[in-house]
């Protein structure tokens, strides 16, 4: 990628923000790569990259292991937990409903939003006591700094 111009960098990248998707169309993928031919980590492949020797096996493995680790999920982001959201995203992401316009619906939405737990990991509060304190009282019964002969 370090052969691209900026004015190329800023042509496919300007190509991608204005179509976004997550498979993209043929015509899509042969202009971004003709704009910056070798990256590898990404959707569109490296179509016209003559600079690594089996860049289309290294390309489709790395696009298979990641599909492979979604478990055929399609990709989600914070964006598709939002689904109120201008434009809205391309696909939800599971277990979010699609937005509901009315004014009944909105309000019901906020409702259910404030009904919900507070997010955070519930620790016993003596857990953040003790275990500093343990540690430190280890340390009257057990010399680490202690020379090895005395």
């Amino acid at each position: 990628m370090d052969d691209t111009t900026w004015e190329q960098k800023l042509q496919a990248l300007t190509h991608v923000l204005t179509s976004p998707t997550n498979s993209p169309p043929l015509h899509s993928q042969l202009f971004v790569s003709s704009q910056i031919p070798c990256y590898l980590n990404w959707d569109y492949p490296p179509v016209f990259c003559t600079k690594f020797r089996y860049i289309h096996w290294r390309w489709g493995l790395s696009l298979f292991l990641r599909r492979v680790s979604r478990f055929g999920l399609p990709q989600t982001s914070w964006r598709s937990k939002c689904p109120y959201q201008q434009p809205p995203p391309l696909t939800l992401a599971k277990g979010v409903e699609e937005a509901k316009w009315g004014d009944d619906e909105k309000r019901e939405y906020v409702r259910k939003r404030l009904r919900r737990k507070r997010l955070g990991c519930h620790v016993n509060p003596l857990i953040p006591i003790l275990v500093p304190n343990l540690l430190l009282l280890s340390l009257f019964f057990w010399d680490p700094f202690a020379a090895n002969g005395s």
